[in-house]
């Protein structure tokens, strides 16, 4: 039995439970996900969920708030599992891959698809923490494209559940958590959309370094991907990719150039550890956003409430939540966005 064994067949907060699930790969923005968990962890057996859209999009009031089929709204950062399983039938698992037994499939959150620019993310600090774009001094942000590459060069987004602590001290690089849920890079084919969620099989992980703070970017692929059944871990990438997670250290590290900030620098001389190095990673992050939700340390800020963790006291009720979105401008026509988004940047 694996060393991560036992944290995965329990839930966030201690609960038995296992997460089933399968997701469109459509742009319907509607992704059912099926569960099948103890009930003291989620309010039913199973939990469908869709995405709604506020504002217009390319503005700051631009919102994508996650429901569930019954129309309760929910938190994309605490209510969706960490772990996923393969597709159910009749309320049983289905067989795990067949090239790895012990494959464990993560739930990826999307924030921002593969070739855009605007800098979607979780809103940690609201109230059911849609996805909105991400604004500094004023204006909203969007990644500059540093030749050769177009916009962001991976699906991008967020596992749920995680938490990178401020004041937890990575024992390696010696610096602390972004207060932020983990990253994901996904680098399957198909290109997804904001507010998709997928499952991932991890690959491994580069230690960031953004201005001092850890911020871990997990590699991993979508499991529905033609290539995730060759692809297992970190070496496989390399092997059948050739430039591709040198292009991702590349990425990373001159992206806030065009800003005129410094280029980020990385843990372990910018070389990816593999996918056991990776799960504990996340299994830490996941510790640290238990003990959040629990009220077990500093909030930092972050908004904590949900509707589905049962032993967390910082609990919304489903009145409160309807509130907040219907509270939210209605979804309107984009705005439109500055043809300067297109400029090449040589750094």
């Amino acid at each position: 039995m694996s060393l991560m064994r036992p944290f995965l067949q329990r839930s966030s907060l201690g609960c038995l439970v296992k997460v089933f699930g399968s997701f469109s790969a459509s742009r319907s923005k509607v992704v059912t996900q099926t569960a099948a968990a103890s009930p003291l962890f989620y309010l039913r057996q199973t939990m469908p969920f869709h995405t709604e859209e506020r504002g217009r999009p390319n503005s700051s009031d631009y919102r994508i708030y996650f429901k569930t089929s019954e129309g309760k709204y929910i938190s994309p950062f605490h209510d969706i599992p960490l772990i996923a399983e393969t597709e159910q039938e009749n309320d049983v698992p289905a067989k795990k891959p067949k090239n790895d037994d012990n494959e464990v499939l993560y739930n990826m959150v999307v924030e921002v698809p593969r070739w855009s620019n605007a800098k979607l993310e979780i809103a940690t600090k609201e109230l059911l923490n849609p996805i909105k774009q991400d604004v500094k001094k004023g204006k909203l942000r969007y990644v500059a494209n540093v030749f050769p590459y177009k916009g962001y060069i991976w699906n991008y987004g967020a596992l749920p559940q995680t938490w990178e602590d401020p004041k937890h001290t990575d024992a390696e690089t010696k610096c602390c958590g972004d207060n932020d849920p983990i990253d994901v890079c996904e680098i399957g084919s198909q290109v997804c959309y904001p507010g998709q969620v997928i499952q991932v099989k991890v690959l491994g992980i580069l230690a960031m370094i953004d201005e001092g703070e850890m911020d871990w970017k997990v590699i991993a692929i979508n499991a529905n991907d033609p290539d995730a059944k060759k692809l297992n871990n970190i070496g496989d990438v390399r092997k059948s990719r050739p430039g591709h997670l040198e292009a991702t250290v590349d990425w990373f590290r001159k992206y806030k150039v065009p800003d005129g900030k410094p280029e980020n620098q990385f843990g372990f001389n910018g070389q990816f550890k593999d996918k056991d190095f990776a799960a504990e990673i996340i299994k830490s992050t996941h510790e640290h956003w238990r003990a959040l939700l629990q009220k077990q340390t500093n909030c930092e800020g972050i908004e904590c409430k949900n509707i589905t963790c049962h032993e967390s006291p910082l609990r919304c009720s489903a009145d409160e939540a309807r509130d907040v979105v219907q509270a939210a401008p209605a979804c309107g026509s984009p705005v439109p966005v500055s043809p300067e988004l297109d400029k090449w940047h040589f750094v």
